[in-house]
């Protein structure tokens, strides 16, 4: 989801600036709310457990944008799959690029030996690379977002009305664990914030692990409401849209606040923001990493996927009261 979330700000800015340009996005139906709105951009849902299922669906998936006549294909994901259909579509004559994931540099990054500890080039630089090398110049210098949106009935429903409150969203959790602050720890980050009726907390998260937790999380109190398994994700997006600070970890949320222009503040464990996966137009002050004196292997991943024994508790050394801090230098 995040991957995804982190082409928004690029395709945005593509279309605003070539606004004759028509683009077709070829992604999973899932992610449709993502680009809903943008003008001359169509949404092509890929069928990867119907029609575009296995090497037989890719050819048909292959088939299907041909017939939309296209010109020229962007793949920005740049995995086995999508090399097979932007591969046919070479083959049928339609110019071909494709974003440079930098998996070289980000090894050199994670590596325990010989680590170059340097920022890579963001993957919103390498998205801005690829729109290049098809004659789009694209310039991220100067970002324009959208104005929050209306939010619906069923959104209202479990958020309540704005009026005077501010709204935080946390979102504690994340694909791999050593990318998730320690429950406890985040706890003292909530009880730090509710002491006072000004914040209104919004948790969210998925799956019925999450909910059981982030239900434990808000307990009692009147001014924490649990989101997950209560939206969809067109009604998380006009929630979101609404918070004036996002807290995630290096996960897919922190990139959904970031591609609409609310300010997100970011933990990192095992990951690090020098892989090039800081959120969009978020300085670096906003991101809190783990200490390098205790930990000095970290980063230790790009994604997280990969245990270093010795570092289960790298987070522990970002503390409740830095996260809160962060949060009231920007709310404040």
């Amino acid at each position: 989801m995040g991957d995804v979330a982190m082409t928004v700000p690029v395709i945005r800015a593509l279309v605003q600036q070539h606004p004759t340009l028509r683009l077709t996005i070829v992604s999973r139906p899932f992610f449709a709310p993502f680009f809903a709105g943008m003008p001359n951009v169509n949404f092509f849902a890929v069928d990867v457990k119907g029609r575009h299922q296995g090497l037989w669906g890719l050819l048909r998936l292959y088939a299907d944008l041909r017939r939309l006549e296209i010109d020229a294909v962007a793949d920005l994901h740049n995995v086995l799959r999508s090399k097979i259909v932007r591969t046919l579509l070479a083959w049928s004559g339609k110019r071909v690029a494709f974003t440079d994931k930098g998996r070289a540099d980000k090894k050199a990054l994670t590596r325990a030996v010989n680590k170059i500890f340097e920022p890579v080039r963001s993957m919103f630089e390498r998205h801005v690379d690829t729109f290049a090398k098809l004659g789009f110049a694209v310039d991220l210098t100067q970002p324009l977002f959208p104005p929050p949106v209306t939010m619906e009935a069923a959104t209202i429903a479990v958020s309540g009305s704005k009026e005077r409150s501010t709204w935080i969203g946390i979102a504690p959790f994340a694909q791999y664990e050593s990318k998730v602050y320690p429950l406890d720890l985040m706890e003292k980050v909530l009880v730090q914030l509710v002491e006072t009726t000004e914040y209104k907390v919004f948790l969210f998260g998925g799956g019925p692990n999450e909910i059981g937790q982030l239900m434990n999380l808000a307990a009692d109190r009147t001014n924490v409401t649990v989101v997950a398994g209560k939206l969809n994700l067109t009604q998380e997006l006009q929630l979101i849209s609404h918070l004036d600070v996002m807290v995630s970890m290096d996960s897919g949320n922190a990139h959904i606040a970031a591609m609409l222009g609310v300010p997100a503040i970011t933990l990192w464990g095992a990951t690090h923001p020098y892989a090039g996966f800081k959120p969009f137009n978020q300085p670096m002050e906003r991101c809190l990493v783990s200490d390098r004196e205790h930990y000095p292997l970290l980063p230790t991943s790009v994604y997280g996927n990969k245990k270093v024994v010795g570092y289960e508790a790298a987070m522990r050394t970002i503390a409740p009261e830095t996260v809160v801090a962060s949060i009231l230098s920007i709310v404040k």
